[in-house]
């Protein structure tokens, strides 16, 4: 009898041994169904009331990602040993369910059944990290201090990558600091943390230091400052990364050839950007979509649409994001036609309900001129997503429909979807259009309720709002909201404009030299505003002074709009050869608007030699602007040419223009 139970005992201590061998084998596998299997013999031998084995059990199927068996089994555990806590905690991270990795860790430490070690503290941090819950994290932290674990390599990268996403930089850069032994993990947790918290500058600066600390860069690490080059458009930099790339083997990442297009397509080098792809043995729809997409952002839509037949040529299926890039192309070529094919395609290919392609479809289009098609695609769609809204709303302000937009709006708040910052940027510009002074502050009101006013994209729509309002007043106080540290050129531009337009010469050109004095770099949209106050102000000195220091200390080309500025202030100010010398010898071609500045500075100085000059060029250049004839007509009169201003007037009834009335709105009790 004895005998035979030593010999039953010995068979199932053998049998668990090697049953716990095997579920080492599925658990490193992650072979769900043989665990299963093998749970069914366990069974059957009558082994389950192994604890060991139980608990072994357990851990499997948390490492096959089998919740509810790996839970069942575990709560049954009478003594949980750290290790079952560790895997069913990092099991549901894995599976992002956070919150009950946190849940059981709360409850691990309330039991005492074991205490965390540096195997626990990543697993709970990353929970802390993907649920932004700071300040758990933080107590978290404190937790690995007290424990000594604080210093542990797994345990700070943890930490590092936890504080990046949820924006400490401080804190984070202070654990990189503290860190006894830096891994490239941890190098491209801090590059990449920066960099998605909007500081590529210090990234890179990040970069050049690990660098020059010798340490030895992987895909990840190029990948991030790649998409850094791209972003300040540091091309000279991203060339350096990749003879690195070559030089470390890692050109046949595919992630990486494409991190390279991204960056040379981000910087405008879309000749680079090709020459790179053409290089390319293997190419993914990422690779594709990358350099289409960078046409239609550089502004060369033909090439994308081309581009997208040589991708289907190589067997290359366009996905959503191409598909949004095409249709973007079409828009901008205001091609109706190739439009309407890809939205056939789309409905083939069951992706005209996809949320990206819809709004793509509701933009195109619009630009097309389209505006029934477009209402029809956003009538289709969800109406409980904000991105149709937005794309109809843009739409609708860019065939100067901007009633329509206003009522879409308020359609969308009776929908109950809530408006994000997308759509303050679609509908603003339709108060600009309106210049309703009492509809704007109301606008301006629902702003402040809802937080967006501190957005500086929304700050310079209601700056231009105001401006076109008429009310320099409330657009100089938004300008004044905004912290000095914050200001970016376009604001400053906004109200250069503004009292340039209204007239306030001085105050445009102070302001131009106070931005100047912050450090923000003019461009040439700010000289265009600048010049164009001048102008209207009379201050030739400055305009000319303003005009040099375009030219030689910010070396911007001019263009046309920066020749008629000076044209018309020159004109203005009697100087009239010189401003007929400066047409003459322009390096760019121009056109009808720098002659009709010429045109009318010559009427208001009676000047009728380099008039019929400037009108013969305005009627050759602008054929249908009966506004030149009439400037003609107007300067003969003034000399006392009465035959020659009927023979202008009847020129005009000859070719059969007809001069469109002018317009004025006055609001009346919001009608």
């Amino acid at each position: 009898m004895n005998v035979t139970m030593n010999k039953g005992s010995k068979f199932f201590t053998i049998a668990a041994s090697h049953f716990e061998s095997l579920l080492r084998k599925y658990s490193a596998s992650n072979s769900l169904s043989e665990t299963r299997k093998l749970h069914a013999l366990i069974i059957t031998y009558g082994l389950f009331s192994s604890s060991q084995l139980s608990s072994k059990l357990a851990t499997t199927y948390a490492q096959c990602h089998h919740a509810s068996y790996a839970s069942q089994l575990f709560d049954k555990l009478s003594k949980r040993n750290l290790f079952s806590w560790n895997t069913m905690m990092r099991m549901y991270v894995q599976m992002g369910r956070p919150h009950d990795a946190l849940n059981m860790f709360v409850e691990m430490l309330h039991l005492g059944q074991a205490m965390p070690d540096h195997f626990t503290y990543p697993i709970v941090i990353k929970a802390c990290n993907e649920l932004l819950f700071v300040d758990m994290g933080v107590g978290v932290h404190g937790q690995t201090v007290q424990g000594g674990f604080d210093l542990d390599s797994f345990v700070q990268n943890s930490l590092l990558a936890m504080y990046m996403n949820v924006g400490e930089k401080e804190a984070a850069r202070l654990v990189f600091e503290l860190m006894q032994e830096r891994t490239v993990v941890s190098w491209n947790t801090l590059i990449n943390g920066l960099f998605r918290n909007n500081c590529a500058e210090e990234a890179l600066r990040v970069y050049g230091r690990m660098m020059d600390e010798g340490v030895g860069v992987d895909c990840a690490t190029v990948v991030s400052v790649l998409q850094a080059c791209g972003v300040l458009k540091n091309v000279e930099l991203g060339r350096e990364v990749r003879v690195l790339v070559l030089e470390k083997g890692f050109w046949g990442n595919v992630v990486v050839r494409n991190a390279l297009l991204d960056m040379y397509v981000k910087c405008g080098e879309m000749e680079e950007a090709r020459l790179l792809l053409n290089g390319m043995e293997e190419k993914d729809v990422v690779t594709w979509t990358t350099l289409i997409n960078g046409y239609v952002v550089n502004g060369d839509a033909r090439s994308a649409l081309m581009l997208c037949r040589t991708m289907q040529s190589e067997g290359v299926k366009p996905n959503l994001v191409s598909v949004a890039s095409l249709l973007s192309a079409c828009g901008d070529l205001v091609s109706l036609k190739h439009g309407k094919c890809l939205h056939s395609w789309a409905i083939r290919q069951n992706i005209e309900s996809e949320v990206v392609v819809e709004t793509a479809l509701i933009d195109m289009y619009a630009k097309c001129n389209d505006g029934n098609l477009s209402y029809k695609v956003f009538m289709k769609t969800s109406k409980k997503r904000t991105a149709p809204w937005n794309a109809v709303l843009s739409g609708f302000v860019h065939n100067r429909l901007a009633r329509n937009a206003v009522q879409l709006f308020k359609e969308m708040l009776a929908e109950n979807v809530r408006p994000d910052s997308p759509t303050f940027n679609s509908l603003l510009p339709a108060y600009a259009i309106l210049a309703d002074l009492k509809q704007a502050m109301n606008m301006h009101c629902y702003l402040v309720k809802l937080g967006f006013l501190c957005k500086l994209e929304v700050a310079n729509t209601l700056v231009d709002i105001y401006s076109k309002c008429g009310s320099l007043g409330y657009a100089h106080q938004i300008f004044d909201m905004i912290p000095l540290k914050d200001k970016d050129i376009i604001i400053w531009t906004a109200i250069i404009d503004a009292y340039g337009k209204h007239g306030y010469g001085e105050m445009a050109v102070l302001l131009f030299n106070q931005m100047v004095q912050s450090g923000e770099k003019p461009n040439e949209v700010t000289f265009t505003s600048v010049l164009h106050a001048c102008s209207h102000a009379g201050f030739v000195d400055e305009g000319l002074s303003l005009f040099n220091l375009m030219l030689k200390k910010y070396q911007v080309i001019p263009s046309v709009d920066h020749y008629t500025c000076i044209v018309d202030l020159l004109g203005r100010a009697g100087r009239l050869n010189d401003a007929y010398n400066l047409i003459r010898t322009m390096p760019i071609t121009h056109n009808h608007a720098v002659w009709g500045a010429l045109l009318g500075a010559c009427v208001i100085h009676e000047n009728v030699e380099l008039g019929e000059i400037a009108a013969r060029w305005t009627f050759e250049l602008e054929p249908e602007n009966t506004g030149n004839y009439v400037l003609l007509a107007k300067l003969y009169a003034s000399v006392g040419r009465w035959r020659d201003a009927e023979s202008v007037r009847n020129m005009v009834n000859e070719v059969g223009l007809r001069k469109l009335p002018a317009n004025s709105l006055v609001e009346v009790s919001n009608m």
